[in-house]
């Protein structure tokens, strides 16, 4: 799908989508449409209100006419995310000839909500759906949005990319994007930039390193654990570095804490922040900004064999700390505990972020439609709160407290994987990250999201269909953006 902008529209252009106000019909360029929207309003066929949503047809010409409501109380930018992708879906709009997009209010907010109501409310995943003739693909799409705004249209289709690229990844089959698939797409991605250097360690290298905790979550399963580093140079050579760690479990079964029958089946999504990583390592290098990053991806895979890790064992961390397992189906965040304290002690990171579909907890707490947010680190966690703002990449700020030390105390070891029984799970998970990449100093910022309801919700939300959303991506590269010195 290609989307541009433009001031004014070019004279082949024969599909238009306009949006309009309660009361208020919109002129298009096109004489013969317009007077079809007119007498459309005349006789009461079409009023604007919110969500109608009617065709009009002259000719070779079309108009879809979508109603925002009142223009005292304008829809917010998910409303109209999801009334672009209805309005691209209405017969006999045409997915393979070229259509226009008119705005009833120009704005950033209104063109970027468009850009993502088409490019991530019509994608679908169909690798393994068998085509037919007959079935227009929805990508064929040649959209033009009628805007002052261009510069933004260009910046959030790049990101939307970014984000189907990381649905792409956590919507395949798990035995297909495992550890080897990962790393290549993100060598794909970075060797062609001058500005990138990978590091990767492999299984070899993890137990040189001593990072226990990732190689014991691995143990049951034959394939190759990895922990994927892209040192990023955007900005001055001497400018510090942000990192992005996310969670790469290619499949969770759970592990010995077998899940049950209804909690498993979407689990080769359980890499969704790794996933979310490697979209906004795409997203930097498109956008060229301007900022020193890490992107470290730990994969394994929680499978279930004799040399499975057990409830009940003790390991040894990378940076020492002794963790007992309470539950082997809380792997996510020991992948991340090594990657944390090795990012620490290794690379000295200003801010480490972690994302990671970590806590069933968080969807009982904020349901699909909120990404859980933990930080140590006021003005960090008011940035990304910011971006999931301006992205509808939705995010909720929970509470870090000191007393949640004593809910992953262990009796047997120096923490415990889990926190108490039923209560304050997703709080107990980010304390026990916070812990490790605070390894060398409680000085460095750190932030958490829990995705775990948003990557992968049970459910159709908002402009998303059923499946992998790449929750993260938007709201992590527009942080990056504002955080850049071009933005």
């Amino acid at each position: 799908m290609k989307i541009s902008a433009a001031e004014t529209p070019t004279s082949d252009l024969k599909q238009w989508i306009a949006f309009c106000f309660e009361g208020k019909p919109i002129d298009l360029p096109d004489s013969d449409l317009n007077k079809a929207v007119q007498e459309a309003f005349d006789a009461k066929f079409f009023s604007g209100k919110i969500g109608e949503i009617i065709p009009l047809i002259h000719g070779e010409k079309l108009a879809v006419l979508v109603g925002l409501g009142p223009e005292e109380k304008p829809v917010n930018s998910r409303k109209l995310a999801e009334l672009t992708k209805s309005a691209l879906q209405t017969k006999p709009i045409n997915p393979q000839k070229s259509a226009a997009l008119q705005p009833a209010l120009d704005s950033p907010e209104a063109v970027r909500a468009m850009v993502d109501g088409a490019k991530l409310g019509l994608y679908k995943w169909k690798k393994y759906i068998t085509p037919t003739n007959d079935a227009p693909r929805n990508d064929d799409f040649d959209i033009t949005i009628l805007t002052q705004y261009g510069e933004t249209v260009e910046t959030v289709s790049v990101i939307a990319d970014g984000v189907n690229l990381a649905r792409d990844l956590a919507n395949e089959n798990a035995d297909a994007a495992d550890s080897e698939l990962l790393e290549q797409t993100i060598r794909e991605i970075a060797e062609s930039d001058a500005r990138c250097n990978i590091k990767v360690l492999n299984q070899t290298e993890l137990k040189e390193e001593g990072l226990n905790l990732l190689l014991s979550v691995n143990q049951g399963s034959e394939k190759e654990p990895k922990l994927v580093i892209v040192s990023y140079q955007g900005g001055q050579e001497n400018d510090p570095y942000l990192a992005l760690i996310g969670k790469g479990i290619t499949f969770d079964s759970g592990g010995l804490n077998l899940k049950p029958t209804g909690s498993m089946e979407a689990m080769r999504m359980d890499m969704s922040g790794a996933a979310a990583v490697i979209g906004c390592l795409r997203n930097a290098i498109q956008l060229n900004l301007a900022e020193n990053i890490y992107f470290v991806c730990a994969i394994a895979e929680n499978a279930i064999s004799s040399k499975s890790y057990k409830p009940g064992d003790v390991i040894k961390s990378y940076c020492g700390k002794t963790v007992e397992i309470g539950n082997t189906d809380a792997e996510g965040r020991l992948v991340l505990a090594d990657a944390n304290s090795y990012m620490a002690k290794n690379y000295k990171p200003e801010a480490v972020i972690n994302i990671a579909t970590l806590t069933g907890a968080v969807v009982i707490a904020l349901g699909y439609e909120y990404t859980g947010l933990l930080s140590s680190d006021p003005r960090l966690a008011d940035a990304l709160l910011q971006a999931a703002q301006i992205t509808d990449d939705r995010a909720w700020q929970l509470p870090v407290f000191p007393e949640l030390k004593d809910h992953i105390k262990s009796k047997v070891a120096d923490i415990k994987n889990i926190g108490e029984p039923r209560c304050a799970g997703t709080l107990a998970g980010g304390e026990f990250l916070r812990q490790f990449a605070q390894c060398e100093s409680e000085d460095l910022k750190w932030a958490h999201l829990d995705i775990a309801g948003t990557s992968k919700p049970g459910k159709d939300i908002a402009y998303f269909d059923n499946g992998a959303t790449g929750a993260g991506v938007r709201l992590l590269t527009q942080y990056l953006i504002d955080r850049s010195p071009q933005s």
